[in-house]
């Protein structure tokens, strides 16, 4: 099973795609993550995307696509992959959706996590992460333990990132709503999306994913 989880920096994507490869054995596609493996890889593409990088220039849609038909024909997920920041364009779904085809795969579910925006901002901004397991922390809400140990990994060291505040935040939903946005429609149509509240409860977030994951995969 494939799926795309959409949804405005800070809804809760990288949690509840920690949990979907804990419980049910799925990959987690990053494009972040595949651009940076495969520029240390020494493959043909890799070197592709080395030179495209070195150079300072974007990595163009093509490159991205071909990365992800290497990944998805490694067969290396038994329980199915999670789209994670891409598609972000109409465009790239399409070329993601004649990629599937042509290897025999389908999106089943694209989930979109609302939010709202204001409360969005004050949640994220304050945010700290564990540098080991990636264990989200939050000022006021999730505090960093006073003996300044993670209480899922025990690690000690924290990571916050520099656009994790108020201004930087409002200037990355504007980016979103105006590029990604336009998928929730494109997805709406092709009878796949999903929606939950990214707001609530991290539990409450996952068991209707779960719910969606595991009932028909078309409305």
């Amino acid at each position: 099973m494939n799926i795309i989880l959409l949804g405005p920096p800070g809804a809760g994507k990288g949690t509840q795609a920690r949990i979907l490869v804990e419980q049910r054995g799925m990959v987690q596609l990053s494009t972040g993550d595949m651009l940076r493996e495969a520029r240390t890889s020494g493959t043909e593409m890799g070197k592709r995307v080395a030179e495209v990088m070195d150079k300072g220039h974007l990595v163009t849609d093509e490159i991205v696509i071909g990365l992800i038909r290497e990944r998805l024909e490694s067969g290396d997920a038994t329980g199915g992959y999670i789209f994670d920041g891409f598609p972000r364009t109409l465009r790239q779904a399409d070329a993601l959706g004649k990629l599937l085809s042509e290897i025999g795969q389908d999106i089943e579910h694209v989930i979109e996590m609302q939010v709202d925006d204001e409360v969005l901002v004050a949640r994220v901004s304050g945010r700290s992460t564990c540098a080991s397991c990636g264990e989200v922390y939050h000022d006021v809400t999730k505090p960093i333990p006073a003996d300044g140990k993670c209480t899922v990994c025990g690690g000690t060291t924290f990571t916050r990132r520099a656009d994790d505040n108020a201004e930087s935040l409002k200037t990355r939903l504007m980016a979103y709503y105006k590029q990604t946005s336009p998928l929730v429609g494109y997805y709406y149509y092709a009878h796949k999306l999903r929606m939950v509240d990214g707001l609530a409860e991290i539990s409450e977030v996952s068991g209707q994913i779960a719910g969606f994951l595991d009932g028909p995969t078309k409305l």
